[in-house]
């Protein structure tokens, strides 16, 4: 499960470092309120922050001094917080590092907005772990069809024990064409095209006579079936979860 991104409120005014601490923790972030520097590099030291939300104007010390020191300690995403600040101190802030900045008082939804582009822009995105070769050949030679799970390299239709449940090679060629192409009605003109089944017997009535065996081999219950669907003036649907919807 990801961890929601914790953010540091730095503000020396206690009501408005706990209103935007609400707010964000409302909406699912995890906080933790600052009143200055003294107290913010004492929080790093026990946490680092996703996102620093530093206000500029603090009279025990200033937020670009505040900046300066916290970027040469460690790389983490800022934005400042600006009510009287000039557009020097903005161009300085951003200079020393800091990644956007927000007048106070601040809309709390631009804030909320802001923080999310930061760190949408700061988070490298994460290589996913690579899949052994034969375990994703396995996984993608493998289909669920309701009871049973079809084995594309074997041509193979087995249940969850192990057991092989005989399939004509028509059967086969159906369930292989319903398996690339999941949630999708697919006309019985189309199903023998694609399976490449235009011999003597492969009329339309010999395609529901071959569903209703395949569906004999997979639904729970036959009578209604739930994985191989008819649709109405269609054709038929593979629902992979059986779902109704």
């Amino acid at each position: 499960m990801t961890q929601s991104p914790h953010i540091f409120i730095v503000d020396d005014e206690a009501p408005a470092r706990e209103m935007v601490g609400d707010y964000l923790k409302m909406h699912g972030f995890g906080v933790t309120l600052c009143d200055g520097g003294k107290s913010l590099r004492k929080e790093i030291e026990n946490a680092v922050p996703d996102l620093v939300v530093l206000d500029l104007n603090m009279p025990e010390e200033d937020g670009l001094s505040i900046i300066r020191d916290l970027k040469s300690r460690i790389n983490v995403p800022v934005i400042m917080l600006t009510a009287t600040a000039s557009p020097i101190d903005r161009v300085v802030g951003l200079e020393l590092g800091a990644d956007d900045y927000i007048a106070k008082p601040c809309e709390l939804r631009e804030l909320m907005a802001r923080i999310r582009s930061v760190l949408r822009r700061s988070t490298p995105p994460k290589a996913a772990t690579p899949e052994p070769a034969a375990a994703k050949a396995e996984k993608e030679q493998l289909v669920r069809f309701g009871t049973k799970w079809l084995d594309l390299e074997a041509q193979a239709l087995r249940d969850d024990e192990g057991n092989e449940h005989p399939l004509t090679a028509s059967e086969f060629g159906l369930l292989k064409v319903f398996a690339a192409n999941p949630k999708r009605v697919l006309s019985r003109e189309r199903l023998l095209e694609l399976a490449n089944a235009r011999d003597a017997e492969a009329f339309d009535r010999a395609v529901d006579l071959r569903i209703m065996r395949i569906r004999r081999k997979i639904e729970i219950d036959p009578t209604k079936p739930a994985v191989i669907r008819t649709i109405r003036g269609g054709g038929y649907l593979f629902s992979p979860t059986g779902e109704k919807g």
